[in-house]
């Protein structure tokens, strides 16, 4: 997996480390229910830190494991492959990618991404549409699109705090700006 993060990093010119936590839906729905007010599980969470707060830290993304393994089951793939189209999608996000305003441009970067890549459809060709729910870089939420199944679908685009940190860590805690 490790590989495959510094692949997509390096090909979307993302610099810094990509932490990938791979967790519960009980974990993704806290998170979701505490930086999105949505108290559900979601497939996939990217978090961007503040600038100047983490020079060699990129970002972080948080992936449900379930949502993962069930979506993976529902389209005939590996729950392997599933979460690398989950970590790329993450990935496209910290990179300053945003599916909702973009007019397309995150889903032809990341349909040309899997395809160098080898992997099947992904979270945007999925919902159809270009514009599933996300907060872009400057925190805003935008218009909602989820996957055929209602589950999942949504995408979180979060800033760490300078401050806080993780309970027992010194990673920092993520944290929701507004405006």
């Amino acid at each position: 997996m490790a590989r495959f993060v510094a692949r997509a990093s390096r090909t979307v010119k993302l610099r810094g480390a990509v932490n990938v936590l791979v967790t519960s839906n009980q974990e993704l729905r806290a998170l979701n229910r505490r930086f999105r007010g949505k108290d559900q599980p979601t497939d996939v969470l990217s978090f961007v830190p503040e600038p100047g707060f983490a020079e060699a830290l990129a970002g972080e993304i948080a992936i449900s494991a379930e949502i993962a393994k069930q979506n993976a089951r529902e389209l005939g793939h590996s729950v392997a492959q599933e979460i690398k189209i989950l970590v790329l999608h993450g990935v496209l996000h910290l990179a300053g990618y945003d599916h909702e305003c973009d007019h397309g441009a995150m889903a032809d970067k990341e349909a040309k991404l899997r395809q160098s890549l080898g992997l099947p459809v992904g979270l945007i060709e999925r919902n159809g549409r270009a514009g599933q729910r996300s907060l872009n870089r400057n925190g805003l939420s935008g218009d909602a699109g989820r996957n055929a199944k209602g589950r999942g679908g949504w995408v979180a685009e979060l800033r760490l705090a300078r401050t806080d940190r993780r309970p027992g860590s010194s990673q920092p805690t993520p944290q929701a700006r507004t405006r």
